[in-house]
């Protein structure tokens, strides 16, 4: 019996799907505009961890996840530039090229961190009819109204507006001066942002060309969760994931368009991750730690050493981040790996453990419980069936348990400086190591000549080394 925390309840409820054949689950992805930092990432691999107890407990789950392309401002008020807009300026790149660019660099680091892939990505600016339909049905029933700036969502005509924040809006409403422009409350928000100057934008539709007749702009955030969420999911489905700071605003304004529009239940559990901490702050750039999983790796940390690290923290919790407590999880997950192979090869199931582990991820998913008792399941002598209730259990924690310690070790730096992409099997003697590291450097500082004569030193060695965006695939001849 399977117990998830249902953020709009506060409360542990057992899980009922709606459907007998699949479970819907949907997760607010990422915008793409840059390369996601760990903070990011810790929310990316709660779901993972939320989807694959699903998968043990024998649901199918149809899992969709949205790549915001366009829309997201600056600014959680609608106002500010538009994330994507800014990059490509900045990089001197179309918005497209830097969607795709940073989505490779996300769904990259979901292979490095044994994230499971969605069943759909759905990115935004593929989904204009849908979000211009939704905007129309809204329209229809009164929920709208309009501005200079764009098409808003009256949030004190939805009734119980701010149910899963538990806002209270007339106090909003009453006890604060702020200057909201036109907009009739705080706590309104745009559907659509019409464009400042037409043609100046790189992303801008006309709603005219599907059936509408407002002007040309752009969609609001929080309207394309709603509309790819229901297109692919239907109108009422399981469970919505996302970090803790998507409650107040996103999550909130989610579920207004969502149940205005179809009168139906949105979202039957809706589940949030804590935040990453770092010297107490969540991590940001004022506050520091924002790492991302490529530059752990330049550090000399595997990318699943920070799996390891966020499975000892309940996902309710914040987790504090530093580069101390993240060697910690990198010495425990090799001790732990060590005397995984030292064991015998056993493919026999022990109900025991196996029944303990099942309790505690039921249990809200309770990871660094189930953690804990393959711990002293390892240790435990007296016990068979080793491996293959490691096995089962590993489908949950996703660490790769019964991969050889070698094989997880050649996959991050030499020396915690160069990126080797790919050994192709084989694993480089010191003096080779030596070696790279010295051209690396050499070329680092426009060493051109001196460059050479160390690859020629490798190939004398009888490898041959190629140069990637990544690092360097070492091969041998």
């Amino acid at each position: 019996m399977l117990k998830l925390y249902n953020t709009l309840t506060r409360k542990r409820e057992i899980f009922k799907p709606i459907h007998k054949d699949y479970v819907g689950l949907y997760s607010c992805g990422p915008t793409v505009y840059w390369y996601q930092h760990i903070g990011n990432l810790r929310t990316y691999i709660f779901s993972d961890l939320l989807k694959r107890t699903l998968m043990f407990n024998g649901f199918k789950v149809k899992h969709v996840m949205n790549i915001t392309d366009v829309g997201h401002l600056t600014s959680d008020a609608d106002t500010g530039e538009d994330k994507m807009e800014k990059a490509a300026k900045k990089e001197g790149k179309s918005s497209e090229e830097i969607a795709d660019f940073y989505l490779k660099a996300f769904r990259e680091d979901f292979k490095k961190l044994n994230i499971l892939e969605p069943s759909i990505w759905c990115k935004a600016t593929e989904h204009i009819k849908e979000q211009i339909e939704l905007i129309k049905i809204l329209e229809k029933k009164g929920y709208t109204y309009k501005t200079n700036d764009g098409i808003y969502f009256d949030s004190l005509k939805f009734n119980n507006y701010g149910k899963l924040a538990r806002i209270n809006v007339k106090g909003l409403k009453a006890g604060k001066r702020i200057d909201i422009g036109e907009k009739k409350n705080k706590t309104d928000f745009a559907l659509w942002k019409f464009s400042e100057e037409l043609g100046k934008r790189q992303q801008e539709w006309n709603p005219k060309d599907l059936g509408s007749d407002f002007s040309i702009g752009f969609p609001g955030w929080h309207l394309e969760c709603s509309a790819m969420s229901m297109k692919y999911l239907g109108n009422s489905f399981d469970i919505h994931t996302g970090g803790q700071d998507h409650i107040q605003i996103h999550h909130t304004n989610e579920i207004a368009q969502s149940e205005a529009a179809t009168g139906k239940k949105f979202v039957n559990y809706w589940m949030h991750a804590a935040w990453l901490l770092f010297k107490g702050e969540k991590v940001s750039k004022s506050s520091g730690g924002l790492y991302t999983i490529s530059e752990l790796e330049k550090l000399g940390f595997h990318p699943l050493y920070f799996r390891y690290l966020c499975l000892t923290t309940n996902y309710r919790k914040p987790l504090d981040f530093t580069l101390e407590k993240l060697k910690m999880a990198q010495e425990s997950y090799k001790r732990l790996k060590n005397l995984i192979s030292e064991l015998a090869d056993d493919k026999k199931i022990n109900e025991k453990y196996l029944n303990e582990f099942e309790k505690a991820i039921n249990d809200d998913f309770n990871i660094s419980k189930g953690l804990q008792i393959l711990w002293k399941f390892v240790r435990d002598e007296k016990t068979s069936g080793k491996l293959g209730t490691i096995r089962k259990m590993d489908e949950v924690l996703g660490l790769d348990l019964l991969k050889r310690l070698e094989t997880i070790e050649n996959k991050t730096n030499v020396n915690g400086k160069i990126k080797i992409i790919s050994y192709e099997g084989l694993n480089p003697s010191e003096e080779l190591t030596k070696l790279i590291y010295m051209r690396e450097e050499s070329r680092a500082n426009k060493g051109w000549k001196k460059a050479d004569e160390l690859r020629g030193r490798i190939k004398k060695l009888g490898y041959s080394i190629e140069d990637t965006e990544d690092g360097v695939k070492l091969k041998k001849v």
